[in-house]
C-alpha cells in the first residue's frame, strides 16, 4: 500500500518525524511530496531551497523516496504516484473535503488519514516558526 505524505519540511523538526513515522505506518511504502515555495501561500515563505528540503526528507529513516510538488498544481504528483492513502499532518491546514471532492473530480481513488499530534518536551520547539522566533531572540 503506497502512503504519501506532504508539506513545506522547512527546518525539519521532532513534529516532522512523528508525522512522517505515523504516515509511513499506515502502508508499504511512504512518497513524501515536498512543497515548493510557489505552492506555500498559508505562511511564511520556506527559508530554504526545495530542492534542500527534499533531500533532507529523503534521509529520513521512514521515507522511502521524497519529491518535488508541481510547481502550480499539487494533485499532479497525486495523479502520477496513484497512493492507497494520503496521510495529512495534525495540525496542516488542509479542508479534507475539498481535497476529497478534487480527488473524486480526477479520478483519484485514496484515502485520506491524519496523523495525530505530539507534544513537545520541556524547551523543544515543533514549529518552523517558533524555531525561528527562537533564533531571532538569542542571535538577533
Amino acid at each position: 500500500m503506497r502512503v504519501v505524505a506532504q508539506g513545506t519540511f522547512d527546518l525539519v523538526h521532532p513534529g516532522h518525524v512523528h508525522y512522517l513515522r505515523e504516515a509511513a505506518a499506515m502502508g508499504d511504502e511512504l512518497v513524501v511530496i515536498v512543497a515548493r515555495r510557489t505552492n506555500v501561500d498559508h505562511k511564511e515563505r520556506p527559508i530554504c531551497p526545495a530542492t534542500q528540503r527534499r533531500d533532507v526528507v529523503d534521509a529520513l529513516e521512514p521515507v522511502d523516496r521524497a519529491i518535488l510538488g508541481h510547481e502550480s498544481d499539487i494533485f499532479v504528483p497525486i495523479e502520477e504516484l496513484e497512493p492507497d492513502v494520503i496521510a495529512l499532518g495534525h495540525d496542516q491546514h488542509h479542508d479534507e473535503e475539498a481535497i476529497l471532492a478534487e480527488l473524486d473530480r480526477r479520478g483519484i481513488d485514496c484515502e485520506l488519514r491524519r496523523a495525530s499530534g505530539t507534544e513537545p518536551g520541556e524547551d523543544e520547539l515543533y514549529s518552523t516558526r517558533k524555531i525561528v522566533d527562537r533564533i531571532i531572540d538569542r542571535r538577533g
